[in-house]
């Protein structure tokens, strides 16, 4: 897993998530691997079915290797690959 300070600016496909504050309170706990990523919202395989979490209205606990780290959705809006190059660019700075 990448450096906590700096997980936000990583790939997160395929680590494992959970909802644990909402909007719509209805969405606290679910759990499930991260499938895919889009702009404004993750795509999560759950136990049973796969789910669609819009980013900006989740806090949520990314969890691989028995690290964990929270994550406010709203900081990590935007596509992945743009916050990826963002963090190489500042790098070689």
């Amino acid at each position: 897993m990448p450096n906590k300070k700096i997980i936000e600016r990583h790939e997160l496909i395929g680590l494992n998530l959970e909802i644990t504050d909402a909007k719509n309170k209805k969405l606290i706990g679910i759990k499930g691997k991260i499938l895919d990523e889009t702009k404004n919202m993750f795509i999560i395989k759950t136990k049973n079915s796969t789910k669609r979490i819009i980013k900006e209205q989740v806090k949520m606990k990314i969890t691989n290797n028995n690290e964990n780290q929270i994550i406010i959705g709203k900081n990590i809006i935007g596509r992945s690959v743009d916050r990826i190059k963002k963090w190489n660019k500042n790098q070689e700075i």
